[in-house]
């Protein structure tokens, strides 16, 4: 016997006044009319008094603003789950204080046995870097086995008992200390994330849960075989089905990439017949290089702070190239996680090669994504614009790390200034998305709105509506989302929004002049909240597609 389909939600008609409506439509809007998932009307307070009527509920903004959901374009569901849950590390200064966090953490009610899975330290804050040994993480953990992935996660420190279960000694990246990159990193994390369905069902949810409490609509699943298995892909796009919502609650969209490399167009094929769910593209988080933190990203000219070390290619060019042919002919999105400017040299050579194979037009047509992009110059940025490749970028890596005397710094010198170019992407033509490669970074988007206005190169800065286009309208295109009114609030649009409690609205850009003017009400500018006053707006109210997702209980019928 099998189960009967779910009934179809009752039809509803909600209408949110009362507030602020961020809307093309009309900037001056307090109130928008929900008809089931679309948005059938938004207008003014005058108007919604008349159209309101018994048969609606209708919800009280209380002067907050209401605005189209964030899409996150590169987060890793189950990670940050396991970042959310497991042991947080941000917060250590040294390697003493590392030891002490993880025998705290195995003594706790927390802790639930097997590995210790911790996230977040990041030696370039401490005054003195020396990294713990295998064999002190090994007694502060009390014999179990220990995986602690540095803030960037593309470098890890373990025990002794988790480097001899994953044999790790004697692979690419394996040195005598604690510190694993490269294939033994990856050996090490896929050792450490052999956890049943359940478990991975659960870091998921909480994941879901944060990021809707956040006002995020969508997030984009940057899945890899380097970082989790198949299964992980296949439970975190069954999100989207709305039998499988969080007790009972809608979540989030996911928006699944897949990041295996692909030899030919049958190749490219067969590795999505193979998958078992349907992904945008197979893009993402493949590899081309690493990350600065780790000194894996691939430059051109060494490291300030390691003399001879330049990173590492993961990708040869050819390989590259043949992965954007055959996902050309194929239609669909291919991409590569690319942070360095020696990298993106490759990635953009593949691009040339590709199109001398399967022609120039084929390659623009599919929208190819590159992620991060962080070190890239005029030329650089100028091929990228010629492919139409998006830039799915990280705001608050910036923030973190971009400041005078901060890591980029240290690991580069006078090169900082040309990391996270989105003024130089924009002048460009070059399509910026963004995200918070959570667990990288918090699922914090004003945090990241914020990081783009107060840029740590003057010259880098971009408005907070363009910073907050990418976070939202920006995110639905990079994917290729079918219905092409996503991101806005319209009428006909999907009714996927956010509402915030709000100090003050306003128009927020680097230039003074543009300020001044686009203020003037007859400028008809829609605003947004003010990002100077120390914290981030509050999320009251999360829905996607006419959806709840999230409600703090502030707003009322």
């Amino acid at each position: 016997m099998t189960d009967s389909p779910a009934a179809p939600a009752p039809h509803k008609v909600t209408l949110y006044r009362n507030g602020s409506v961020y809307t093309a439509a009309d900037p001056f809007a307090t109130a928008m009319l929900v008809d089931g998932d679309t948005v059938a009307w938004v207008g003014s307070e005058q108007a919604a008094t008349s159209i309101a009527d018994s048969s609606m509920d209708v919800i009280d903004l209380q002067g907050a603003l209401l605005a189209p959901g964030f899409v996150d374009s590169h987060v890793h569901v189950t990670e940050t789950g396991i970042a959310l849950d497991g042991l947080q590390l941000a917060g250590v200064r040294s390697a003493a204080e590392l030891l002490d966090a993880v025998a705290a953490f195995c003594v706790s009610a927390s802790s639930a046995g097997g590995t210790v899975l911790g996230h977040g330290w990041d030696e370039s804050t401490w005054s003195d870097p020396t990294l713990p040994t295998r064999d002190e993480i090994e007694r502060a953990a009390g014999g179990r086995q220990v995986y602690l992935s540095r803030v960037d996660v593309h470098s890890a420190l373990v025990s002794s008992s988790l480097a001899a279960s994953a044999g790790l000694d004697g692979l690419d990246g394996a040195a005598a200390g604690s510190q694993v990159k490269r294939g033994a990193h990856t050996a090490a994390r896929l050792a450490a994330r052999q956890l049943p369905a359940e478990a991975l069902r659960t870091y998921q949810r909480r994941a879901l849960t944060e990021a809707a409490a956040n006002g995020y609509v969508a997030l984009a699943e940057m899945a890899a075989p380097h970082i989790g298995n198949i299964e992980d892909l296949q439970l975190a796009a069954a999100w989207n089905s709305a039998a499988s919502g969080v007790n009972g609650v809608a979540v989030p969209e996911i928006l699944p990439y897949w990041g295996e490399l692909a030899t030919s167009q049958e190749h490219a094929q067969s590795i999505l017949d193979g998958l078992g769910v349907s992904v945008l593209g197979l893009a993402g988080d493949l590899n081309i290089d690493g990350s600065i933190g780790s000194r894996t990203a691939s430059l051109r000219d060494d490291y300030s702070d390691a003399p001879g070390e330049r990173g590492n290619l993961y990708l040869s060019v050819a390989d590259a190239a043949a992965h954007l042919a055959a996902c050309s002919l194929l239609g669909i999105q291919a991409g590569f996680h690319v942070i360095g400017d020696a990298g993106l040299d490759a990635a953009l050579d593949a691009l040339d090669l590709a199109a001398a194979e399967v022609g120039e037009q084929r390659v623009r047509a599919a929208g190819h994504r590159f992620e991060h992009v962080e070190l890239a110059d005029p030329a650089a940025i100028s091929r990228l614009a010629r492919y139409s490749v998006t830039v799915s970028a990280q705001p608050v890596f910036d923030a973190l790390w971009g400041g005078g005397d901060s890591l980029y710094q240290q690991r580069l010198g006078s090169r900082r200034l040309e990391m996270n170019a989105f003024g130089s992407f924009y002048a460009a033509g070059v399509p910026i998305c963004f995200g918070s490669d959570s667990p990288v970074t918090p699922l914090r988007p004003w945090s990241s709105v914020r990081a783009c206005l107060q840029h740590t190169n003057p010259a880098e800065q971009i408005s907070a509506r363009a910073a907050f286009l990418g976070h939202t309208r920006a995110g639905w295109r990079a994917a290729r989302y079918p219905n092409p009114m996503a991101g806005q609030l319209v009428p006909g649009a999907p009714a996927s929004f956010a509402v915030w409690e709000v100090e003050e609205l306003m128009v927020q850009v680097a230039d003074g002049r543009v300020q001044s003017w686009s203020t003037d009400p007859r400028a008809r500018t829609p605003l947004l909240p003010a990002l100077d006053t120390g914290s981030d707006p509050a999320c009251l109210l999360t829905v996607r597609d006419g959806q709840e997702l999230y409600a703090s209980g502030a707003l009322g019928a």
